[in-house]
């Protein structure tokens, strides 16, 4: 009895196959069709994005701004090729389209954390604070620009070290480049003993700086006497050099103002404290009073 039950099962199931072999070619047909619509649209996606990078680099367009800009328009071909592939099967667009905005509301409430990065992207990228290369301080994450995704920025520390900043945290801070300006300025602070004369130790300073040829000098040199501190006057040197050379002049001034200080016997104090033992005589030292009886 099992067996014949069985086999009416199997009649039954291949007499429905029969009668609605159309429909189920029809099924197969347009989900085969939507699963080659997202496969090529994935490709296509790729295609046009690196068409889009190529010709915005040719353009001389920012490599921040290009790699930006084609990552939006791969995913939005993405986006359109999967709702095409849901209509292909018979989803219903319009509802998948009513259906998918409010889920991005309920998510964009969930999720507003990133997509203030999504908006801090687009406006970085819009204001071009920085740019991939440059050396940069993102609220004191210091590092250069690797690269500006949508959610987040790559930067690589001066250590070897790849920090992920989120663009909502960078816009929302400070930011400082240390490249975008050609030129910058150094500035020292030199402390020589109270014995050395304050003129002497001026004219030193400036052939120390007016001798290295990486100072801009039409950029003006400022030397001054800046503060009489508690064991050392303190002098200010400031000068400009072109950025790429700013770390390197301000190590060999460092090492020349030294030298020529040490040379000249002008000394460079650190902090010290002197101390004055006052001996008391015992015969100085008044008698205890002594209360009447």
């Amino acid at each position: 009895m099992q067996d014949t039950g069985m086999f009416d099962e199997l009649n039954n199931a291949g007499n429905w196959i029969v009668r609605n072999q159309e429909l189920l070619i029809s099924y197969a047909v347009n989900i085969v069709a939507a699963i080659a619509i997202i496969f090529v649209g994935m490709i296509v996606a790729r295609i046009i994005s690196n068409t889009v990078n190529r010709l915005l680099c040719a353009r001389h367009i920012d490599t921040t701004v290009a790699d930006f800009l084609s990552a939006l328009v791969r995913y939005g071909i993405i986006a359109f090729t999967l709702i095409a592939a849901l209509g292909r099967i018979g989803v219903q667009t319009t509802s998948v389209i009513a259906i998918l905005g409010a889920a991005g509301l309920a998510v964009g409430l969930a999720l507003k954390d990133s997509l203030s990065n999504l908006a801090a992207g687009v406006l970085l990228v819009i204001f071009r604070h920085f740019r991939t290369g440059e050396f940069v301080d993102l609220g004191g994450i210091m590092g250069t620009v690797m690269n500006v995704q949508i959610f987040s920025t790559t930067l690589k520390s001066a250590d070897g070290k790849r920090v992920v900043v989120p663009n909502g945290k960078i816009l929302a801070g400070n930011i400082v480049n240390f490249s975008r300006e050609p030129v910058r300025r150094n500035e020292f602070i030199i402390g020589v003993s109270y014995d050395a004369d304050v003129d002497q130790v001026l004219t030193l300073l400036r052939e120390v700086v007016e001798a290295d040829e990486r100072v801009l000098k039409d950029m003006g040199i400022q030397i001054g006497l800046n503060e009489l501190a508690a064991s050392s006057m303190n002098f200010v040197v400031r000068c400009w050099s072109n950025s790429g050379d700013l770390q390197n002049v301000y190590w060999d001034l460092m090492k020349n103002f030294k030298r020529t200080l040490d040379g000249k016997g002008i000394g460079i104090p650190y902090p010290q404290m002197d101390v004055h033992l006052h001996r008391v005589r015992p015969s100085d030292t008044p008698a205890p009073e002594t209360q009447p009886q």
